[in-house]
């Protein structure tokens, strides 16, 4: 086996040098020669033009002899100033991994291969995994480093208009229509936005909210992320070394603040975005806008980049005796904080991250607490279990560790995060057993997969500890099923057992409803029967509907966790910059 660090980058440049000449003249048998026979290549948009993953080598093969001569790849390198090729392991396998450089007709890209011995074939070092990615497009290259801009429009004319000047008339709109208008200013709407900003693609975000940030800033008191700090920085402009691991809510608000004034992105607060047409003679929409001085703006953006969120429209479920209640009642997205309800008792319904979150702020501000859960519950302790799926973010460089998990195939990251969340198993075996003993019913995501294809699928069922699922075992924080509720009644709920649980507030941490619902609600049946379901897989490898091109042309969806954000920007601003100069269709 190689292991000499020189021996393994000739290998990896041979692979590259052999694959590179057979897609000159691509043939089935010379590209099957060149992978293994259970293998994967994911194209994000660097030779189809779309985010796909194909699986097995027959299949490749014939992909490639398809989309090999229009894109005319060439230049096939390993990548100077990156992480050098080396044997890694990857969802249980060793294999050499090597980042590469490479270029097309239209573009600049990176990737990835994975190379293992075929047994079949003499131990012949061949693919099991390729990534090909877009970059950049020849032309449109982002202003960055040595060419960043100067600033000549303003910095030298002592009678024109300054920086402040020409950043309010960007802002206002008052001559011209975005040509995108992005729906949602959370992390998925910074970051295309900034993405779009340095293609110099005319962007203006619109939010509901008062303030930026306030998508975070109003959530519950006590809330931090629940993943580490190195993971969640954002395009451009990477968190300060000294920031806390986790970051709380507010702190995050204002960066997102700070964010858009230092990217210089145009920004509408307490705007509301009230739904749009689409013209499709002149490829544009018509969306009307409410402002938050009561008018309205109607404008023709050709895009619209719907960034509200996985969590978009609170789900409360039908339950047909809930309106006998009489106490207060409110929705986790409504939920502010537990220091009113101190002395008074409270019914938490749903065991996910906010419902947990919630009970222990309530606990801890004094009030006495009942977790109903409605169905089993992913449990993980937030250190380390929750933290083993980011672990190759803690060596190497951003930019590596984002095209490492952009590499990953969607079969093999399930394989992955069974074996992570049996790692995890272990780690948490006594407060799962715990938890077991007081009744908490506990799943590990299907077919084991953990939570992160619970987020991926349903957008939560799961919960990272911080302390509220020892409460629950000690018995501090009471646990009851759904199921054991007979009927709610005006005090709180009765029990099937005869008892009632009084309640001075009722939290339902029931979740959100499926994006695809406000789609609906925004731009009507037909597009929303166009698009179809968004988020989740179905029957592809891919997420549906998100970061790519629609079937309803001119509409586009970002959504997901600040990393996810951070690297799909990046794609779906460089589809939008290729539509609007022609290289690209629509749909």
């Amino acid at each position: 086996m190689l292991d000499k660090t020189q021996d393994i980058f000739v290998s990896a440049q041979a692979w590259l040098d052999d694959f590179e000449r057979t897609l000159g003249k691509p043939e089935p048998a010379a590209l099957n020669r060149l992978f293994v026979a259970e293998c994967f290549w994911r194209d994000v948009l660097a030779l189809s033009w779309n985010l796909q993953t194909i699986a097995g080598r027959d299949e490749i093969a014939h992909a490639l002899i398809a989309l090999a001569p229009k894109a005319a790849p060439t230049n096939f390198e390993i990548a100077p100033n990156r992480a050098p090729p080396r044997w890694v392991t990857r969802a249980g396998t060793s294999n050499i991994e090597a980042i590469f450089n490479f270029e097309t007709a239209l573009a600049r890209g990176s990737g990835i291969v994975r190379l293992v011995p075929d047994a079949a074939d003499g131990d012949r070092l061949k693919a099991w995994t390729l990534l090909t990615a877009l970059d950049e497009l020849r032309g449109f290259e982002e202003q960055l480093g040595t060419s960043r801009p100067r600033g000549q429009a303003y910095s030298r004319d002592f009678r024109g208009p300054n920086w402040l000047d020409l950043r309010n008339a960007s802002r206002d709109y008052s001559d011209r229509d975005p040509a995108v208008l992005v729906v949602g200013g959370g992390q998925a709407g910074l970051a295309i936005a900034a993405r779009l900003k340095q293609l110099k693609v005319d962007t203006l975000i619109v939010d509901r909210e008062t303030r930026i940030g306030d998508n975070w800033r109003k959530r519950y008191h006590a809330l931090t992320l629940h993943n580490q700090v190195q993971v969640n920085h954002m395009p451009y402009m990477p968190f300060p070394p000294n920031w806390p691991v986790y970051i709380p809510k507010d702190k995050l608000a204002n960066w997102f603040e700070a964010y858009v004034d230092a990217m210089e992105l145009n920004f509408w607060t307490g705007t509301e975005f009230e739904g749009g047409a689409y013209d499709e003679a002149r490829c544009h929409w018509t969306v009307t806008l409410h402002r938050a001085d009561g008018s309205k703006r109607t404008v023709h953006p050709r895009h619209v980049v719907m960034a509200t969120g996985v969590s978009g429209i609170a789900n409360v479920p039908d339950i047909p005796t809930l309106p006998n209640y009489r106490g207060a009642l409110v929705h986790s997205s409504r939920y502010e904080d537990g220091e009113n309800w101190q002395g008074k008792r409270a019914i938490v319904v749903g065991t996910g991250n906010s419902g947990h979150d919630i009970a222990q702020d309530l606990y801890s501000s004094g009030a006495e607490v009942t977790l109903v859960q409605r169905s089993p519950t992913l449990v993980t302790n937030i250190e380390p279990s929750a933290q083993l799926a980011y672990a190759t973010y803690n060596e190497g460089t951003l930019e590596d560790n984002d095209l490492i998990a952009t590499s990953m195939p969607t079969p093999l990251a399930r394989k992955t995060h069974v074996m992570l969340t049996e790692q995890s198993k272990e780690l948490d075996k006594e407060l799962l057993d715990g938890l077991r003993q007081v009744g908490f019913r506990l799943d590990f995501g299907e077919a084991g997969t953990g939570w992160q294809f619970k987020y991926l699928t349903r957008g939560g069922g799961y919960y990272f500890n911080v302390g509220c699922s020892n409460l629950i075992v000690e018995g501090a924080i009471k646990l009851k099923q759904f199921s054991d509720i007979e009927s709610f009644v005006a005090e709180g709920a009765r029990m099937k057992d005869g008892s009632t649980i009084a309640a001075d507030l009722i939290v339902l941490s029931t979740g959100y409803k499926p994006q695809e619902y406000l789609v609906r609600k925004l731009f009507g049946d037909g597009i929303a029967d166009r698009v179809g379901p968004v988020w989740g897989f179905g029957d592809g490898l891919e997420l549906r509907n998100m970061y790519a091109r629609t079937k309803q042309p001119g509409l586009w969806f970002i959504a997901g966790s600040l990393a996810q954000c951070r690297i799909n920007s990046k794609y779906l601003a460089l589809q939008i910059k290729a539509i609007d100069e022609g290289m690209l269709g629509q749909a």
